[in-house]
């Protein structure tokens, strides 16, 4: 007799947001689920990891000094270094001029090593990037309901985020 099909239920927790307080030239709201790790390789360079679910996002900052291209060249150059595996790649321009955050959200679909990128600045002083990588082999069906998850948790923190000086 066939065994019956069953489907995998994840359920996650509904996230809680608490303010990151590290001593840098910006600020947002995570989820509690996640935890702040410092990188260690720069300063106000730092990891929201998601334990459970195996994930990381890699936050970098890095100040403009008349270099604002250089940085959103590299920050696309780091998308589209996935073109080879990704089946698409959506862009999602946003703006907040009442706090001076600007910035495009990628959402990268397929086989892809990072699922989702972001990049923010004021336009003249800060710039901060941010990279979503899953500690497994891409499989994006069963990672689907994870990514959504931290996706979410993403939007949030572009909400939420501000500069501070």
């Amino acid at each position: 007799m066939p065994k019956p099909y069953g489907e995998l239920r994840l359920e996650y927790p509904t996230p809680k947001y608490i303010p990151f307080t590290e001593p840098c030239n910006y600020g947002f709201e995570y989820s509690d689920f996640a935890k702040i790790a410092p990188s260690n390789k720069k300063p106000c360079w730092y990891y929201l990891v998601y334990p459970q679910l195996k994930a990381k996002v890699f936050i970098t900052y890095y100040p403009v000094e008349n270099n604002l291209n250089e940085h959103i060249m590299e920050s696309e150059k780091m998308v589209y270094d996935h073109t080879i595996k990704a089946t698409s790649i959506d862009t999602k321009s946003f703006a907040y001029p009442e706090k001076r955050v600007f910035g495009n959200f990628y959402e990268l679909k397929g086989h892809t090593a990072s699922n989702i990128q972001f990049y923010a600045t004021d336009s003249t002083k800060h710039f901060v990037t941010a990279y979503l990588y899953f500690n497994t082999r891409p499989k994006p069906d069963s990672l689907a309901p994870a990514v959504d998850y931290v996706k979410n948790d993403l939007l949030h923190l572009i909400d939420t985020f501000q500069w501070k000086k």
